[in-house]
């Protein structure tokens, strides 16, 4: 224990299921904490300050240096203030963890704007806000000659990378999470900030009306959020400083590693496309390759949760 003892990380979605076992677990190796939470249902509805100040008592209870800052993080004041938060405190800002999170599944055709610009906004523009402050925060700091080693672990997921009928704006709002989280990386990798994501595959609130979940085993539940805090609380440590712009699935004892839209296969022609040559050489791109994308691919994690026979 203690490997991120003196480290002053912020957490958002802190109360849930996946950001409070980070919360624990990071407490416990040493981390001063900045917790955040909205305090919202599952489907992002309501709001409770005494949410992220339950986290902050439980977490001082234990022996961790905790402040809580609850408010919503798709406002680029509470952002900012996050960051604030922690320097006034400590005088340091060392990580942030982007783990909040709500979810309201619906098929294309019938996704209300509103709920298209919520789960956006939470996925999307909170890690956007927040990783925008602490990256200025660093990069002032480098700018002044004081040395930097920023972590930045945001939360995508494997409905983002592969697909999922049914959450089309979920999924989209977790791609943008992917992309994001390397062209970032790129841009700081200067200053020695390191950003990556985790795709975690967990039982969370968000998954409680599943009816494809195996049933918790008393001996080791491959789908407690407490799975998924190790590689988080790893990617924040200093031994982690060589891996940036990484995308990692996350499940039980499983940690895969994600590459992104790469190609796959390729056709020359020779001379300038026309339809006629397009469709005699298109299929070309296929001979290994499916033309329609029925599905996602199967990983561990999806095999165990959806089950062989759904994934």
């Amino acid at each position: 224990m203690g490997a991120l003892r003196g480290k002053v990380v912020i957490v958002t979605g802190a109360a849930g299921g996946i950001g409070g076992a980070i919360c624990r677990l990071l407490a416990a190796e040493g981390a001063r904490l900045v917790v955040n939470d909205l305090g919202c249902d599952w489907d992002g509805e309501g709001e409770d300050p005494s949410v992220a100040a339950a986290v902050a008592a439980d977490l001082t209870a234990s022996g961790a240096e905790v402040v809580a800052l609850s408010g919503d993080t798709t406002r680029p004041d509470v952002a900012e203030a996050l960051v604030a938060t922690a320097v006034r405190h400590w005088g340091r800002l060392d990580g942030v963890v982007n783990a909040a999170g709500t979810l309201r599944d619906w098929m294309f055709h019938n996704i209300p704007l509103e709920d298209w610009q919520h789960l956006l906004g939470i996925h999307l523009t909170g890690p956007f806000l927040l990783g925008q402050a602490a990256c200025r925060h660093w990069r002032a700091e480098a700018g002044e000659g004081r040395p930097v080693a920023g972590r930045i672990v945001n939360t995508t997921s494997v409905a983002g990378l592969l697909g999922n009928p049914g959450q089309s704006c979920y999924s989209a709002a977790k791609a943008g999470v992917a992309a994001l989280t390397r062209v970032v990386a790129m841009e700081m990798a200067p200053y020695d900030v390191t950003v990556n994501a985790i795709a975690p595959s967990a039982r969370t609130r968000m998954t409680e009306n599943s009816t494809t979940l195996p049933d918790a085993d008393p001996t080791w539940d491959l789908l407690s959020p407490d799975n998924t805090a190790p590689l988080v609380a790893y990617l924040l440590t200093d031994a982690a400083a060589p891996i940036t712009g990484q995308i990692f699935g996350v499940f039980a004892d499983v940690i895969e590693l994600y590459e992104g839209w790469t190609p796959t296969a390729v056709a020359h022609n020779g001379t300038p496309w026309t339809l006629p040559t397009i469709h005699t050489r298109l299929p070309d791109l296929f001979t290994h390759h499916p033309r329609s994308y029925t599905g996602p691919l199967t990983t561990p994690a999806m095999t165990a949760l959806f089950g062989p026979d759904n994934t």
